[in-house]
C-alpha cells in the first residue's frame, strides 16, 4: 500500500510521452532490472543525472528539495 505522502509527491509529476526506439527500450530494461528499479525510474535516473552532470539542474535540485522523499517500506524479517 502506497502511504497518502508518498502519492502526493507522485501525483504532482508530469506525465511526458517518450518514443525510443525497440533496442534501447529493450536495453533500458535491462538496465533497469540489474539496478532494481522500474523502467520509468531508471530513465528519470539517467535523465536527472545527465542534467546534473551538464550543470543544468539548478531547478531541479531546488524541486526536489522541496518535495519530500518517498519512504521504503521496511524489509520483511526472514
Amino acid at each position: 500500500m502506497v502511504a497518502r505522502r508518498e502519492y502526493e509527491a507522485v501525483a504532482k509529476r508530469d506525465h511526458v510521452l517518450l518514443r525510443l526506439s525497440p533496442g534501447l527500450l529493450d536495453a533500458l530494461k535491462q538496465w533497469a532490472d540489474d539496478e532494481l528499479r522500474s523502467t520509468n525510474a531508471q530513465i528519470e535516473y539517467l535523465l536527472g543525472d545527465a542534467v546534473r552532470r551538464a550543470g543544468r539542474g539548478a531547478k531541479m535540485d531546488a524541486a526536489a528539495s522541496a518535495s519530500p522523499k518517498p519512504v521504503k517500506p521496511p524489509k520483511p524479517a526472514t
